[in-house]
């Protein structure tokens, strides 16, 4: 990276990270594998947001989408995390309305002593209200609680041709369930009203199951999803033979007051302070080998084997947010998350299959998780449908990309999808064919954007927008 580009971390970017010779810096994605020059502003109004509606656009939060949904190779990227105010919450109804830069951790920070959590999070909370819709996010609870789109009640938009417009289920329906999965291509969310959940405490109680293969650990998966709001198993990427697959399942629902030792009755609500460990550069390429993935994969499953029955949040449902900018810690080249959904007809077959496949690479495969999704919203590009889902790391090296195209034919065959909030490398003859509702967003997307003033390198990849 020459000295005039400035790499901007996904988080935490200071304003002078953004000084570059010739108003250009490079920003990436959180796998950071994928990395683009911009022109990069950050407007501290929404009414400042119009004057840039003449050049092609992409707004971006927090950066934690993997690949390049909001990269934006020569153009102009509007980051929206100073759009980040709190205006107007009903304590009545835990109905919030924010601005879209609005992060999930300023949510519990300010909302969770009082008694509101997210209804729906990802597995990070270092992510923004624009961001959960335009991924339509899901974590561990997506087979009973759904996706990010059923905490939505409305939000606003500032289209192409600088209107500004409210859609709902009922006002603009289109436009609304088209932005679930519509990865920023549709206009500017600038607010939204959401429906935040109440709770009596900040912890969970979890139950654990250890599983000797695949089949076991995927039959316990679909034995307690409907006794447990949320569900997600860790495999040991190294289980060969017999014990391909093999795993951990945790389990949780949110704890009671009186599930609680008298302890933590003390403080049921007590809030996790911003973590203070830090990843502080890109790693050498070397530190991360066949050795110490094994050491720290066999820490994560004992980790996971030996969770306590009380679970304050932060450890159940941000684990990896103890340590910041972690994605350093896979080198100078990242890394790709690959997250498919494939569905429960011939699933445990089928997720062998794909299993096999990656573990005997030659590549590293690394941290994952696998759960069951429940039924697909009516977005158009919202990943979520029912099925097992697995989401998997590995580490940029020789061959990486070829292994995801393999495997995205593989999830084809199967009748199951990538996620484009985690994808860098499918190809677009790939991804229509996994999303049969595309036409159906394009017509939406050419109503309200006919100029594609909203485009992002990956909307020019997949054929979303034009090259």
């Amino acid at each position: 990276m020459s000295e005039s580009h400035v790499l901007i971390a996904p988080v935490h970017a200071s304003a002078s990270q953004t000084a570059a010779v010739d108003n250009l810096v490079e920003l990436a994605g959180w796998g950071a594998n994928l990395r683009s020059r911009c022109k990069l502003v950050e407007p501290e109004v929404p009414a400042d947001l119009r004057k840039y509606l003449s050049e092609r656009l992409i707004a971006r939060g927090l950066g934690r989408s993997y690949g390049d949904p909001a990269l934006n190779e020569g153009r102009l990227v509007v980051g929206m995390r100073k759009l980040d105010r709190f205006l107007d919450f009903d304590e009545s109804t835990g109905v919030l309305h924010c601005e879209a830069g609005v992060s999930l951790l300023s949510i519990i920070h300010k909302f969770g002593p009082r008694g509101f959590f997210p209804m729906i999070s990802p597995g990070t909370q270092y992510v923004t209200i624009g961001g959960c819709i335009a991924n339509d996010v899901h974590g561990k609870a997506h087979h009973s609680q759904g996706s990010f789109v059923n905490c939505v009640i409305s939000m606003r938009v500032l289209l192409a041709n600088g209107e500004v417009v409210t859609c709902s289920r009922t006002e603009l329906p289109d436009l609304f369930w088209a932005s679930f999965g519509g990865m920023g291509l549709l206009g500017i969310i600038l607010s939204a009203e959401i429906k935040l959940r109440r709770v009596e405490t900040a912890y969970y109680k979890e139950s654990v199951i250890k599983a000797a293969s695949l089949h076991e650990l995927m039959s316990a998966v679909d034995e307690t999803d409907k006794d447990y709001a949320y569900t997600v198993a860790t495999v040991d990427v190294y289980g060969r033979g017999p014990g391909l697959g093999r795993g951990v399942l945790n389990m949780g629902n949110a704890a009671a007051l009186s599930d609680l030792p008298a302890d933590l009755q003390k403080d049921p609500l007590r809030i996790a302070p911003e973590a203070k460990l830090r990843v502080p550069f890109e790693l050498p390429e070397l530190t991360l080998n066949p050795l110490t993935i094994r050491a720290v994969n066999a820490f994560a499953q004992m980790f996971q084997a030996n969770k306590k029955p009380i679970t304050h949040y932060s450890a159940f449902t941000y684990p990896l947010d103890i340590v910041h900018d972690w994605y350093r810690g896979y080198g100078p080249r990242g890394f790709t998350q690959y997250q498919f959904v494939i569905p429960f007809q011939d699933g445990h077959e089928n997720m062998r299959r794909i299993f096999d496949v990656m573990t005997t690479s030659g590549q590293m495969p690394f941290l994952n998780v696998l759960k069951r999704m429940g039924k697909q919203s009516d977005g158009h590009l919202s990943f979520p449908t029912e099925g097992y889902t697995l989401a998997i790391d590995f580490p940029v090296r020789s061959g990486t990309v070829e292994l995801t195209r393999r495997l995205d034919a593989m999830v084809l065959e199967a009748g199951g999808r990538i996620y484009l909030g985690k994808d860098s490398y499918v190809e677009p003859e790939t991804f229509r064919k996994m999303y049969p509702r595309l036409d159906e967003w394009l017509a939406i997307k050419a109503k309200y954007d006919p100029e594609n003033i909203f485009v992002s390198d990956l909307s020019r990849r997949v054929g979303l927008t034009p090259v």
